[in-house]
């Protein structure tokens, strides 16, 4: 299968990692064949193969006949659900929350799901 590299100005989402399935929307028409003004479709491009979190590209696998995204394409990923489908087991968890902003942010909420593993 055809792979694509995507270079990006900034760092690459922290979440994103192998196996996650990236997808496009494109921002421009440009992006949009025979259509008049921006496309309203998200696009998948396929599973992630590679990263490079110094150079800030990841390569992922993209079918022969999907549409290839353009330089204002905005790029998104998902990541599978069957590693996602339960909630935290157990007593004791940690979280870490870290802003790698150069400027403050708020954070108005945070939550969980836990269930007490052993009762």
């Amino acid at each position: 299968m055809p792979s694509i590299t995507i270079t990006f100005e900034y760092p690459i989402n922290e979440s994103v990692s192998v196996n996650d399935t990236a997808y496009y929307l494109p921002t421009t028409s440009a992006g949009a064949p025979n259509a008049h003004g921006p496309q309203t479709d998200i696009v998948e491009m396929g599973t992630i193969t590679a990263m490079d979190r110094v150079n800030n590209t990841i390569t992922c696998n993209i079918g022969t006949y999907v549409a290839r995204p353009v330089n204002d394409s905005f790029i998104l990923f998902s990541k599978d659900n069957r590693a996602n489908m339960s909630s935290l087991a157990g007593y004791y968890a940690e979280v870490k929350m870290e802003n790698t902003d150069n400027t403050s942010v708020e954070l108005y909420s945070v939550g969980s799901e836990i269930v007490e593993s052993s009762k």
